[in-house]
């Protein structure tokens, strides 16, 4: 397939949740997995140049941990390790599909992935490698939200992708309230106001203050990352206006 030259979003930073990943009894949905991988596939078989950042909460997350009590610092690291296997797991199944992918990590870890590298990680894009950022912001209490607006913005991306279960933003959960009030586009500034849990304070804030929007969009739907990245409205916009 030709690349189309007049896609809407050429340089696209999607957020996985490690959840979406997550199989019935936890770890990883092989079957989920590969799904993603391919529709990952098709929007850059359309010309766009894609990074993406993995949670790791299918696996461990460091706030249940300390429930636990594990150490808040202990288990965040853990958590960063959490996302080295979401992200090994999704290379793997891009390379499956012929899709060359990088793995770069906060954390040094160098015999399984690349540390992670600014110019490195635009080169790679450049070249339509998938690069999938692991370790989160590489710091504790930090979550792979922030991480996600973090590397957009350093990766000079057209937008952020957050791909959820439900279609967009919503006044409350969806799943729980059925009359939940739906929002097609929404302003940073809104959703810190209304305490929306969009994505967490400080990545809602690094969005704002870059100009980055930001796409919340429902992974289940096959086709949607397609459709919004060649321009169609889908799921709910965040952005200034």
């Amino acid at each position: 397939m030709s690349p189309i030259k007049n896609i809407q979003y050429k340089r696209v930073l999607l957020k996985l949740s490690g959840e979406a990943l997550m199989a019935r009894d936890g770890g990883i949905d092989h079957n989920t997995l590969r799904e993603i991988a391919g529709q990952v596939r098709e929007i850059r078989e359309l010309g766009a140049e894609i990074g993406i950042v993995l949670g790791g909460g299918n696996i461990f997350r460091g706030k249940e941990g300390e429930k636990e009590g594990i150490d808040r610092v202990t288990g965040d690291y853990i958590g960063m390790l959490a996302t080295v296997i979401n992200s090994l797991a999704f290379q793997d199944a891009l390379e499956a599909l012929g899709v060359p992918a990088r793995v770069q990590t906060a954390l040094s870890i160098e015999k399984i992935a690349e540390p992670y590298d600014r110019k490195t990680a635009i080169e790679h894009l450049q070249n339509k490698r998938i690069v999938i950022f692991a370790c989160g912001t590489g710091n504790p209490y930090f979550t792979t939200d922030t991480a996600a607006a973090l590397r957009a913005i350093e990766m000079k991306a057209d937008v952020l992708m957050k791909a959820t279960k439900v279609n967009g933003v919503y006044d409350r959960d969806p799943e729980i309230s059925k009359d939940a009030k739906f929002f097609p586009k929404i302003t940073y500034t809104e959703v810190l106001n209304r305490g929306l849990q969009v994505m967490d304070l400080t990545a809602i804030t690094l969005c704002k203050e870059n100009g980055l929007p930001v796409i919340v969009l429902n992974i289940r739907e096959k086709d949607n990352m397609k459709r919004a990245v060649l321009g169609e409205h889908i799921g709910t916009i965040v952005s200034g206006q």
